[in-house]
């Protein structure tokens, strides 16, 4: 059974609950142990009323008689004292009667087959009763309103320890290698040993976090002197005369893809870092000066595969720079993807006020696969030889580190449709699913 109550308040509702049993109980107990006793003592007091009767020296002439609150009959009895009907059928000992919409106690005697009964009145003892109730109703509910005040007082002194520890974990910066551990400021209680496993965990997520990051700066480090090789090289060989047409094409593939893999290790270097401050090792750059980059890098690419490049920046695209490296990567991901999933027809980069968006007339993604695709190792295609399917998953990434918004687009008869919202009003990164028609391949907006 899953709880949906704090802690606190499950302290407070096990206080309660616990008061209101054992204030029940009590309640009962003494109600049902006033009634048996007052019962016991009625009986005794009319049973020896009774028997005091029934001593008379004669039946016609009493020298003893019922007291005002008493009735008495018995069987042959005259006028008053003649046995009802409504009362034969009582046999020996104590009983309750009702008569007239009153309640008596009844104690009836058999002697020789003569019935004899004395009624007492029971409205004193019914009021009692009444007042009985009444005071242990009242002592029910203040024990439970007690019990949930002192529930909610001890709650706060208990949980004190486990909301402070909650506080330290969640304000101080823990993975930081010199935040002090949490454990000596408890004592050796369940609290105590939380605060240690915390410790632990942390302890073991801090020497991960620092492979992860030493890892990607020997990784950045080592990769810089091989590219920049490459990319003199390229430089030296384009200004070779001697290049025919085939040759110089692949020298340019070599050089553009030398420069993607320094984008690539900066973009990655960038999210392994802790801090965020952008300003001081991140160039800056507005969406229509990436796209403009990125359409003369692809334009060849996507040509040469017989698709047609459709470039629509006339709409007036938000003059708002932002990290050009993640911006880069986002939109050169998305292109690619476009350009590796797509055999014929189109690939569209649009941009608006709000950011960009880009579709294609390709193989598309399979429904059972849209919600998974921004995962990572996760392909639209398996028959596709190339790719990991990282792309679309360090789009996730860089969308949800800078609190850009993803949506993505079934088209119609197929294809997809990227947008990516750049204006970071939406809270962080998510992908809606949704469905609908494409612009024939041929139409240019």
């Amino acid at each position: 059974m899953e709880f949906k109550q704090s802690l606190a308040q499950r302290i407070i509702i096990a206080f309660a609950v616990m008061s209101a049993l054992v204030a029940g109980a009590f309640g009962v107990g003494i109600v049902s142990t006033v009634h048996l006793v007052e019962e016991r003592l009625i009986s005794s007091v009319l049973g020896g009323d009774l028997q005091r009767l029934l001593r008379m020296d004669s039946v016609s002439d009493w020298s003893h008689r019922p007291r005002p609150d008493q009735l008495f009959y018995f069987s042959g009895g005259r006028d008053d004292f003649e046995l009802p009907k409504d009362l034969r059928h009582l046999e020996a000992g104590f009983h309750e009667v009702f008569r007239d919409q009153l309640s008596y106690h009844a104690m009836v005697e058999v002697v020789d087959g003569r019935h004899y009964v004395l009624l007492q009145d029971q409205s004193d003892f019914e009021e009692r009763e009444r007042v009985l109730f009444a005071v242990v109703l009242v002592g029910f509910v203040l024990s439970l309103a007690l019990a949930v005040v002192l529930g909610w007082l001890l709650a706060r002194r208990v949980m004190a320890p486990v909301i402070r520890l909650a506080r330290q974990v969640r304000h101080r910066d823990q993975l930081l290698g010199l935040a002090p551990p949490l454990a000596p400021d408890y004592a050796a209680d369940e609290v105590g040993q939380l605060a240690v496993a915390f410790d632990d965990t942390l302890g073991r997520l801090r020497d991960a976090l620092n492979r992860e990051r030493l890892f990607t700066s020997d990784v950045s480090h080592e990769l810089r002197t091989p590219l920049m090789v490459l990319a003199t090289s390229c430089e030296l060989l384009m200004v070779n005369p001697g290049l025919d047409t085939r040759a110089r094409n692949q020298v340019e593939r070599i050089a553009r893809a030398t420069e993607e893999m320094r984008e690539l290790v900066k973009t990655f270097l960038m999210l392994a870092r802790a801090q965020h401050d952008e300003s001081a090792i991140a160039s800056r750059a507005t969406v229509r000066e990436v796209a403009d980059d990125l359409i003369g890098v692809w334009r060849d690419t996507i040509e040469q595969k017989g698709l047609t490049l459709y470039y629509d920046g006339r709409v007036s695209a938000s003059p708002v720079q932002y990290n050009a490296t993640f911006l880069q990567s986002v939109m050169g991901n998305l292109l690619r993807n476009a350009a590796h999933y797509t055999d014929s027809g189109y690939i569209r980069l649009s941009l608006n006020p709000e950011g960009f968006s880009v579709e294609d007339s390709g193989v598309g993604i399979p429904e059972e696969q849209r919600e998974a695709m921004f995962r990572p190792f996760v392909r639209g295609d398996e028959r596709r030889g190339e790719g990991l399917g990282l792309g679309l998953s360090l789009v996730q990434r860089i969308c949800d580190d800078q609190g850009w918004h993803v949506k993505l687009t079934a088209t119609l008869p197929h294809g997809c449709c990227f947008q990516v919202d750049l204006s970071g009003l939406r809270g962080g990164s998510t992908v809606e699913i949704q469905v609908e028609s494409a612009l024939p391949p041929g139409e240019q907006p």
